[in-house]
């Protein structure tokens, strides 16, 4: 298991140094279809993962390359901060299933691939 949970890692860092996405696109689908996790859990399990030094590296590569409008990503930290709070507290109620989760975490990447390949 060491190796599959390096693996979607290295997958993940090298998908969010690459496009800027979450690495929670990566590693919630990994850790629950390849991992066999628990919906909610592959979704904590992944924003523990994520924690503050990770997104650092990749900034300060893209800020030397003059890649980073260092403003915008100071206002959206406040976004971040009460957007991942009020998702945490709807995801983790008892009303809320794991299949749930799966169904709108599925939509949310479809609509969003989508958009990107067909809808410009």
């Amino acid at each position: 298991m060491l190796g599959q949970l390096l693996t979607v890692g290295l997958i993940a860092g090298v998908a969010g140094g690459m496009f800027g996405i979450g690495g929670g696109a990566i590693m919630v689908p990994a850790l629950v279809l390849w991992l066999g996790l628990d919906q909610k859990v592959a979704t904590g399990t992944s924003l523990a993962a994520q924690v503050l030094p990770i997104g650092l590296l990749g900034a300060w590569v893209y800020h030397r390359s003059g890649n980073l409008q260092v403003n915008y990503a100071v206002v959206m930290v406040v976004g971040l901060l009460l957007g991942n709070g009020v998702g945490a507290v709807f995801a983790n109620q008892p009303y809320v299933s794991s299949e749930l989760m799966k169904k709108l975490y599925g939509g949310f990447l479809l609509v969003l691939g989508l958009r990107y390949l067909v809808w410009r």
